[in-house]
């Protein structure tokens, strides 16, 4: 899906769950920590590259919310608006990381005040297609959601590893 002669404008990682709690905000003099949570659906962890522009979001999110990996009671793969499952988007620089010498460095990754814009309109298209579904409205799954440029703690049970990356 990326342009070979160009690289990679962003990449997903995939990673299927039965439960997850993101922390948003951590706990300030006064004030608890902040967590989102979702129960059974898709975890999408998202990087933007330099080149990115908002033209991408709908392939991006049309092949994420579409894509086969949730396993059914009959073993059968469908999507998580299939499932029909929850998602939770969590904004991951780390993906746009590569290795030199011991060090891992992020030249390619997007400017910050962009790559916020592009993971703002990732996030809404993303809902639209959750709440647009007939089957995620009536079984009351939701899309949970990170802040950008934030460290967030991360607690995850799945029944397995089973994560996929995706180019754009």
């Amino acid at each position: 899906m990326a342009d070979s002669t160009r690289g990679p404008f962003a990449r997903a990682l995939l990673q299927q769950c039965l439960h997850a709690r993101l922390q948003v905000k951590p706990a300030e003099p006064g004030s608890e920590a902040e967590w989102v949570e979702i129960q059974r659906g898709l975890i999408i962890y998202v990087c933007f590259f330099k080149g990115a522009s908002e033209e991408i979001i709908p392939k991006m999110v049309n092949t994420l919310v579409n894509v086969k990996l949730s396993e059914t009671e009959s073993g059968e793969y469908v999507s998580v608006l299939d499932l029909p499952g929850s998602i939770l988007v969590i904004p991951q620089a780390t993906l746009g990381g590569k290795l030199k010498g011991r060090r891992m460095q992020y030249h390619s990754n997007i400017e910050k005040e962009i790559g916020m814009e592009l993971y703002s309109q990732f996030v809404t298209q993303c809902e639209r297609e959750l709440t647009a579904n007939t089957k995620c409205a009536e079984a009351g799954v939701a899309l949970k959601h990170g802040t950008y440029g934030n460290r967030q703690v991360l607690k995850v049970d799945t029944n397995g590893p089973f994560s996929h990356m995706i180019e754009f």
